[in-house]
């Protein structure tokens, strides 16, 4: 008897020791079958063409949705100095595909993706690809051609597309005059100071997101500081052709009727001749530092 009610109960624990095991292994399955499930979900609701079938009538509502939360989600990451920034790109596709005349979507958004870090993604193909749709469904408004020759002209240095856009543009009877002499300068110059600072004083007068603004700006003073120490440059080159050495020093130069007093950056430091005898910003003026990646 004792044997068998001592086999009788390690049975009895095996069983159970089994119906534990196989309700591990069904609440393990059960919880990655969920994880799969959610997966699934996000997945479709990152699908611009699932979002569209869900939204109805309200797509044009939801593509406003999802811009400003593309806009909110540029911002956290600006604000926390992260640059990852790879749901930007899903949520502009999304928002643009719910409401393909949502002109600012593809006017800023593309600012956001070419841009460079920790400006922007730093992924211009992907702001070409998001204005070449927004060109297609809205073919009468000029400023995005204008927005795809920026992109070709600053960040991808394609200046025979970037003249392409401009010319394309040009012909809508509502552009600009400027647009094909931008077309035609970029296609006999390619990159110049002057053409990048027309383009840039054009987005900060026409910008009203004040990011946007911003950002030209900057721009605008790096590019007036480049063609102030071209200037600087040009004259230290003649000074040297006339002394037969470098000067050392900007009042050299002023001294010898080659400059006009001391030449200031656009935030008032002076400019200074670097070892080499180069005209550079000023190590205390705050155009330095940025100046300096530029040219890296």
């Amino acid at each position: 008897m004792n044997r068998r009610a001592s086999y009788g109960l390690f049975v009895g624990i095996a069983i159970l020791a089994g119906f534990a095991c196989v309700w591990r292994l069904q609440a393990s399955v059960d919880a990655e079958r969920t994880e799969l499930r959610l997966e699934a979900d996000e997945l479709a609701l990152r699908s611009p063409a699932v979002m569209k079938k869900l939204s109805l009538e309200y797509t044009p509502l939801m593509g406003a949705i999802y811009w400003t939360r593309a806009v909110q989600y540029f911002g956290e990451k600006h604000q926390a100095s992260n640059q990852n920034l790879d749901e930007l790109w899903p949520l502009l596709d999304i928002a643009t595909t719910l409401d393909p005349n949502l002109l600012v979507a593809y006017r800023f958004g593309a600012t956001f993706l070419s841009d460079a870090p920790p400006r922007g993604a730093g992924e211009p193909e992907k702001a070409v690809e998001l204005l070449e749709r927004g060109i297609k469904a809205n073919p009468d408004y000029w400023r995005l051609y204008q927005d795809l020759g920026n992109v070709y002209y600053f960040d991808e240095k394609n200046y025979l597309k970037a003249s392409q856009a401009f010319e394309e543009g040009s012909r809508n009877p509502a552009a600009m005059p400027w647009m094909k002499i931008m077309a035609a300068r970029i296609a006999a110059e390619g990159e110049s100071l002057e053409t990048s600072y027309a383009l840039w004083l054009d987005i900060y007068q026409t910008a009203t997101d004040r990011d946007i603004r911003k950002n030209a700006d900057e721009h605008l003073r790096l590019v007036q500081a480049e063609m102030d120490i071209r200037e600087i440059d040009k004259a230290a080159d003649v000074y040297e052709q006339r002394t037969k050495h470098r000067a050392i020093r900007i009042s050299e130069l002023a001294q010898a009727g080659l400059l006009t007093g001391q030449p200031l950056d656009p935030g008032g430091f002076p400019y200074i001749l670097g070892e080499q005898g180069k005209a550079e910003p000023n190590p205390k003026s705050p155009l330095r530092e940025e100046w300096l990646k530029e040219k890296k």
